[in-house]
């Protein structure tokens, strides 16, 4: 079964990724990556502060990994403001975002992560509170309740979702600036692999630091993630320096190969090549077949392969492309269409 805590090249938020506050960027110059947004980020963010008004309200959306929460907390540092961190699922009432709402101070910001997961309930209480900034509480239950109005202090709402379309659209419309995240480069994942060995003391030659980008799937939290496990390689195996025969030796071990598959991965298009004629073969009968979820596939495996073209989805199911086929070593045509024989 997928165990996201379990596979290093998981772009989803793991424990130890909760102590990588030092190998974020702290201000807006510092961040790598993501030109067309840094450029807008950094008009929008001067215009407010020329007016000294908060700034509007900010949609980030994209693939888990790629900075959505590092820019939030960028913008309030550059605001110079405080910021209130929080997750959709945890906001399970109307009054608990009452209650964090009417505790934020004139400018502050307030992320909500996974917002597409919001509550209905509070989604409704959410409305008025970005467009006017007021809250509408209900006292009492009953034919006794009455409603009564609190004007907020004029914040500024973040909001980062992977799943734009689950947003709805009157919550979607009240946001003023909307940003996606693309995937990175090798070139700017090589920098920022730089820059995260530098911080964590640790040497690194230039063909271990792209060897380690190019394997990173395109996503920062993997590269810090897979640098941090080469460096206990390279600690216990070596003399402690990074190079390029320790990221091999060490991903290898990891079961991670030249291009960042894992071994999960290689399942998903074995399956659909060896066990499906090569498809198309449906979502959920791929999971069957190797003993995973659903949605941890199509969340967590699928994004990468469909980026690599390895992968197609189609109407009748998923179609496994010659890329993955010589990629896997296997000879593309011969298994297409003739499904695999029980015995």
């Amino acid at each position: 079964m997928l165990n996201e805590d379990s596979r290093y090249i998981s772009p989803k938020p793991q424990l130890e990724d909760s102590k990588d506050g030092t190998l974020r960027p702290q201000l807006l110059h510092e961040f790598i990556g993501q030109p067309k947004i840094k450029r807008n980020l950094d008009i929008f963010i001067s215009a407010a502060k020329g007016r000294t008004e908060a700034i509007e309200h900010v949609l980030l959306y994209g693939p888990p990994g790629l900075g959505k929460t590092t820019l939030a907390s960028i913008i309030a540092r550059e605001m110079g403001v405080n910021i209130k961190i929080t997750s959709g699922p945890a906001i399970e009432r109307p009054g608990d975002l009452a209650a964090i709402l009417t505790n934020l101070d004139q400018g502050d910001i307030l992320f909500i992560d996974e917002i597409h997961r919001l509550n209905r309930a509070v989604e409704e209480v959410l409305y008025p509170a970005m467009e006017d900034f007021e809250l509408d509480i209900v006292i009492g239950k009953g034919p006794s309740a009455r409603s009564i109005r609190l004007d907020l202090a004029r914040f500024t709402l973040i909001g980062a979702t992977t799943r734009i379309g689950m947003l709805t659209a009157p919550l979607r419309d009240r946001f003023g600036i909307v940003e996606r995240l693309e995937y990175y480069s090798p070139e700017d994942l090589n920098i920022i692999v730089d820059r995260a060995a530098q911080i964590l003391d640790t040497p690194i030659d230039p063909a271990a630091s792209f060897a380690i980008a190019f394997r990173s799937r395109g996503t920062p939290r993997i590269a810090n993630r897979i640098l941090k496990r080469v460096r206990d390689w390279a600690q216990i195996k070596a003399d402690g320096r990074i190079h390029i025969n320790v990221v091999q030796d060490a991903l290898s071990g990891l079961g991670i190969d030249q291009i960042g598959l894992d071994q999960v991965d290689r399942n998903y298009l074995l399956s659909i090549i060896q066990k499906f004629g090569g498809g198309p073969v449906g979502l959920d009968t791929i999971a069957a077949s190797i003993s995973e979820e659903r949605d941890s596939l199509e969340d967590v495996v699928e994004p990468y392969l469909l980026q690599l073209g390895f992968i197609e989805r189609t109407q009748r199911g998923r179609i496994a492309t010659p890329n993955a086929y010589r990629h896997l070593g296997l000879p593309y045509g011969e298994t297409q269409g003739a499904q695999e024989p029980l015995f």
